[in-house]
Protein backbone atom coordinates (compact mmCIF):
# COMPACT_ATOMS: atom_id res chain seq x y z
CA UNK A 1 0.00 0.00 0.00
CA UNK A 2 1.65 3.40 -1.31
CA UNK A 3 1.41 5.84 1.58
CA UNK A 4 -0.68 8.82 1.47
CA UNK A 5 -0.23 12.78 3.12
CA UNK A 6 -3.24 14.54 3.86
CA UNK A 7 -2.68 18.24 2.42
CA UNK A 8 -6.10 19.73 2.19
CA UNK A 9 -9.82 18.90 1.94
CA UNK A 10 -10.40 16.30 -0.50
CA UNK A 11 -6.89 16.15 -1.83
CA UNK A 12 -3.85 13.58 -0.84
CA UNK A 13 -0.37 13.29 -1.93
CA UNK A 14 1.17 9.67 -2.97
CA UNK A 15 4.19 8.95 -1.64
CA UNK A 16 5.27 7.29 -5.01
CA UNK A 17 5.12 10.59 -6.63
CA UNK A 18 7.89 11.97 -4.54
CA UNK A 19 11.16 11.44 -5.84
CA UNK A 20 14.39 11.84 -3.58
CA UNK A 21 18.03 11.82 -3.79
CA UNK A 22 20.67 12.16 -0.90
CA UNK A 23 23.75 14.68 -0.78
CA UNK A 24 26.23 15.95 1.33
CA UNK A 25 24.62 18.52 3.74
CA UNK A 26 26.44 21.84 4.30
CA UNK A 27 27.41 23.59 7.66
CA UNK A 28 29.59 22.30 10.77
CA UNK A 29 29.78 18.04 11.62
CA UNK A 30 33.54 17.16 11.80
CA UNK A 31 34.65 14.35 9.86
CA UNK A 32 30.98 12.44 9.46
CA UNK A 33 29.67 15.38 7.67
CA UNK A 34 32.49 15.06 4.74
CA UNK A 35 31.92 11.00 4.29
CA UNK A 36 27.87 10.54 4.25
CA UNK A 37 24.72 12.05 2.02
CA UNK A 38 22.46 12.98 4.46
CA UNK A 39 20.86 15.68 3.21
CA UNK A 40 17.32 14.74 1.21
CA UNK A 41 16.39 16.98 -1.53
CA UNK A 42 13.01 16.31 -2.29
CA UNK A 43 11.37 17.19 -6.02
CA UNK A 44 7.77 16.73 -7.04
CA UNK A 45 6.24 17.48 -10.27
CA UNK A 46 3.29 18.83 -9.58
CA UNK A 47 1.96 19.05 -13.26
CA UNK A 48 2.77 14.81 -13.79
CA UNK A 49 0.85 14.53 -9.95
CA UNK A 50 -2.41 12.89 -8.96
CA UNK A 51 -3.53 16.19 -7.82
CA UNK A 52 -6.70 18.29 -9.56
CA UNK A 53 -6.95 20.55 -12.14
CA UNK A 54 -7.48 23.25 -9.96
CA UNK A 55 -4.48 22.42 -7.21
CA UNK A 56 -1.89 22.40 -10.20
CA UNK A 57 -3.14 25.64 -11.20
CA UNK A 58 -3.32 27.70 -8.02
CA UNK A 59 0.56 25.96 -7.18
CA UNK A 60 1.83 27.41 -10.74
CA UNK A 61 0.24 30.37 -9.97
CA UNK A 62 1.68 30.50 -5.98
CA UNK A 63 5.15 32.92 -5.86
CA UNK A 64 7.94 30.64 -3.89
CA UNK A 65 11.09 29.95 -5.20
CA UNK A 66 11.05 26.44 -4.86
CA UNK A 67 8.35 26.13 -7.44
CA UNK A 68 10.05 26.01 -11.24
CA UNK A 69 7.57 27.67 -14.15
CA UNK A 70 7.09 23.98 -14.84
CA UNK A 71 5.89 23.33 -11.31
CA UNK A 72 8.69 21.46 -9.99
CA UNK A 73 8.70 21.58 -6.63
CA UNK A 74 12.47 21.12 -5.08
CA UNK A 75 12.93 21.19 -1.23
CA UNK A 76 16.67 20.38 0.30
CA UNK A 77 16.36 19.40 3.88
CA UNK A 78 19.45 19.08 5.83
CA UNK A 79 19.00 20.34 9.46
CA UNK A 80 19.35 16.39 11.06
CA UNK A 81 22.13 14.37 10.56
CA UNK A 82 19.54 11.82 9.99
CA UNK A 83 18.76 11.14 6.19
CA UNK A 84 15.60 9.43 7.76
CA UNK A 85 14.80 12.60 9.61
CA UNK A 86 15.84 15.10 6.85
CA UNK A 87 13.55 12.87 4.22
CA UNK A 88 10.14 13.19 6.82
CA UNK A 89 11.13 17.05 7.36
CA UNK A 90 11.23 17.65 3.42
CA UNK A 91 7.86 15.64 3.04
CA UNK A 92 6.55 18.22 6.06
CA UNK A 93 7.56 20.96 4.02
CA UNK A 94 6.18 20.15 1.32
CA UNK A 95 2.84 19.07 2.62
CA UNK A 96 2.86 23.28 4.37
CA UNK A 97 3.81 24.59 1.31
CA UNK A 98 1.01 22.74 -0.67
CA UNK A 99 -1.47 24.42 2.39
CA UNK A 100 -0.21 27.61 1.43
CA UNK A 101 -0.48 27.44 -1.86
CA UNK A 102 -3.80 25.67 -1.67
CA UNK A 103 -5.67 27.99 0.23
CA UNK A 104 -8.62 29.67 -0.71
CA UNK A 105 -9.43 32.34 1.00
CA UNK A 106 -12.94 33.13 1.84
CA UNK A 107 -14.69 35.76 -0.02
CA UNK A 108 -15.44 38.89 1.77
CA UNK A 109 -19.56 39.97 1.30
CA UNK A 110 -20.02 43.45 2.00
CA UNK A 111 -22.46 44.38 5.15
CA UNK A 112 -24.19 47.38 6.27
CA UNK A 113 -23.91 48.72 9.52
CA UNK A 114 -26.71 48.36 12.15
CA UNK A 115 -28.50 51.59 13.74
CA UNK A 116 -27.26 50.67 16.79
CA UNK A 117 -23.36 50.22 15.62
CA UNK A 118 -24.40 53.85 14.17
CA UNK A 119 -25.78 55.28 17.17
CA UNK A 120 -22.53 53.73 19.23
CA UNK A 121 -20.14 55.73 16.82
CA UNK A 122 -21.90 59.13 16.88
CA UNK A 123 -22.40 59.03 20.99
CA UNK A 124 -18.79 58.29 20.86
CA UNK A 125 -18.12 61.02 19.12
CA UNK A 126 -20.10 63.49 20.78
CA UNK A 127 -18.31 62.71 23.28
CA UNK A 128 -15.04 63.53 22.08
CA UNK A 129 -16.49 66.66 21.21
CA UNK A 130 -17.29 67.58 24.54
CA UNK A 131 -13.87 66.92 26.17
CA UNK A 132 -12.42 68.46 23.78
CA UNK A 133 -14.37 71.49 24.36
CA UNK A 134 -13.78 71.20 27.90
CA UNK A 135 -10.06 71.54 27.22
CA UNK A 136 -10.09 75.51 25.97
CA UNK A 137 -9.01 78.03 28.29
CA UNK A 138 -10.85 79.15 31.86
CA UNK A 139 -12.57 82.60 31.44
CA UNK A 140 -13.44 83.78 35.14
CA UNK A 141 -16.82 86.02 35.07
CA UNK A 142 -16.94 89.39 35.70
CA UNK A 143 -19.83 90.00 38.20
Amino acid sequence: MVERYPVVAGVTLSADELEFSYVRAQGAGGQHVNKTSTAAVLRFDSQQSSLPDWAKQRLLNYADDRITREGVVQIKAQSSRSQEQNKLDAINRLVTLLQKALFVEKARRATRPTLASKVRRLDGKKAQQQRKQQRGKVRLQEG
